[in-house]
């Protein structure tokens, strides 16, 4: 998919990115994140296909103190991407470049794209299917978090496909290292994933700030939205929307849960817990009924 062209999308220039430009020859938009662009790249040296996504630090876009939170927030992504390579669900962090004006991480390229395209296109996925992509997503979630990593924003857009429809877990923008015992407070990720306690801890001083459960709580409102097309909890207010997270109000509608197995079903019901001490961890997930049935 190559997206329009705008003339905030130009390639840097040679000087600012020298050596990116000696090993890759960028092509084709591929996708675009709130200060960055993704572009399909060629290695010249063997003419293999990469994805580079190109982050621009220039005082022109940014503030001084925005321009330094925006190269911290990369060094950190990359520290924890280097961290987990090799994991078969996440993805691959090849190269990275740092010059004055830009920041360039290159990773191997999904061809098949997001899952949230994929689920677009299919409007729900077969049971069958969902279980090989959640059993993959817990995977690296479990090894993201024997390794003190929290994710932060797991949704489906965020979740890239290959060329065999094995899933990797991309975007670490959020993600940061989180010692046992140890909790956050900031409010990040997105709306309709945010588990109850980000939110309550946003609104409550008081709060004692929130853990890796919250990676937990998404894979609940992921696993709900693969098999129903549509997610636990929307509303077209906001405010609403995020009240029903809060409390936990989310039903198995008919008719599109009228053939989905109770299995599957008690699976949701446990990774949606408001009490993120009652809800599942990625490991006791993986040991639920609804991995193992058989993948005929």
């Amino acid at each position: 998919m190559t997206l329009d062209v705008g003339p905030e999308d130009e390639l840097p220039d040679w000087a600012a990115a020298k050596e990116f430009y000696q090993k890759y020859d960028p092509k084709d938009i591929i996708g675009r994140g709130v200060s960055s662009v993704v572009r399909r790249c060629v290695h010249r040296a063997t003419g293999h296909e990469f994805a580079v996504k190109i982050m621009e630090v220039t005082a022109e876009r940014l503030s001084p103190e925005q321009l330094e939170e925006v190269r911290e927030a990369t060094r950190r992504e990359t520290h924890i991407l280097r961290q987990v390579a090799g994991h078969p669900h996440i993805i691959t962090l090849i190269d990275s470049y740092e010059s004055s004006s830009f920041m360039f991480l290159v990773f191997d390229l999904m061809r098949k794209g997001e899952l949230f395209d994929y689920l677009t296109e299919k409007v729900a996925l077969s049971e069958k299917e969902t279980r090989s992509i959640m059993r993959s997503l817990l995977e690296a979630v479990s090894f993201l978090h024997a390794n003190n990593i929290v994710h932060r924003d797991l949704k489906p857009e965020n979740i890239l496909l290959d060329d065999n429809m094995q899933i990797r877990l991309s975007d670490f923008g959020f993600s940061c290292h989180l010692e046992p015992g140890e909790k956050l407070r900031e409010l990040c990720g997105t709306p309709g994933y945010l588990a109850p306690e980000i939110l309550k801890c946003s609104m409550d001083e008081t709060h004692p700030g929130y853990g890796k459960e919250v990676d937990l709580w998404a894979c609940g409102v992921i696993l709900f939205t693969l098999l129903a097309g549509s997610p636990p909890f929307w509303h077209r207010r906001q405010i609403l929307m995020l009240r029903m997270i809060m409390e936990g109000q989310y039903r198995f509608s008919s008719p599109e849960w009228d053939d989905r197995s109770d299995t599957v079903k008690d699976l949701i019901s446990r990774l949606l817990q408001v009490d993120p001490e009652e809800r599942l961890t990625a490991e006791q997930a993986l040991q639920h009924p609804f991995f193992e049935r058989c993948e005929g």
